[in-house]
């Protein structure tokens, strides 16, 4: 449902004119989307993913963060803007990358498994820092960053700059609020098992 109300709602066509707009989608999928559907795939499959090793959560983390960051480099963000395929492929994308940390986080989410456990904990909180950090420099910039500002929009109600600074804001509060929920959860996880483990030893 809520993937329908991104993809096939207003909001793809407003991202061609609109940097929010376009963040908007992008949290969405990433900070709304992907843990609600990792929660429903963890219930429906979790021998599957309590196999999965600590190293995958920081594989995960560093994977969102190249295609956080690639794809909000200038030539690649223009043209997710301006291209339907392109934003497709952004969009799959973002989801694929978000899917992957919160599933590899909250796999490990049974006792006894406190080193996995423990990896999800930091590679949701590096993700929130680099949401964070991309938010801000987005926010703070003191002109826009890209060229799609102007090409895209030219009678948009904001600012090219404003329209930027909004999308930040959002990256900024949304992107990283919601990763440090989730790593802030799963750190309360161990700390909660670690009494059971003691007296049961």
């Amino acid at each position: 449902m809520l993937l329908a109300l991104l993809w096939l709602g207003p909001l793809p066509e407003r991202a061609r004119g609109s940097f929010a707009a376009h963040m908007v989608m992008h949290m969405g999928l990433v900070a709304v989307a992907a843990p609600l559907l990792a929660v429903g795939l963890l219930r429906a499959m979790p021998a599957l993913f309590s196999r999965l090793t600590p190293g995958v959560a920081i594989f995960a983390s560093l994977l969102e963060f190249v295609v956080v960051w690639g794809w909000h480099a200038p030539a690649l963000h223009d043209g997710a803007r301006a291209r339907l395929d392109l934003l497709l492929l952004e969009q799959g994308s973002f989801l694929l990358a978000g899917l992957l940390v919160w599933t590899s986080a909250f796999g490990a989410a049974g006792s006894g498994r406190t080193a996995a456990r423990a990896a999800g904990v930091l590679a949701l909180l590096l993700t929130s820092m680099h949401m964070t950090l991309l938010g801000g420099l987005l926010l703070f910039a003191p002109r826009p960053l890209y060229a799609c500002a102007d090409l895209c929009a030219p009678a948009a109600a904001l600012t090219p700059l404003g329209d930027q600074q909004a999308g930040g804001a959002l990256m900024l509060t949304v992107g990283g609020i919601a990763y440090l929920a989730g790593g802030l959860v799963l750190l309360a996880s161990i700390l909660s098992d670690r009494p059971r483990q003691g007296e049961v030893s």
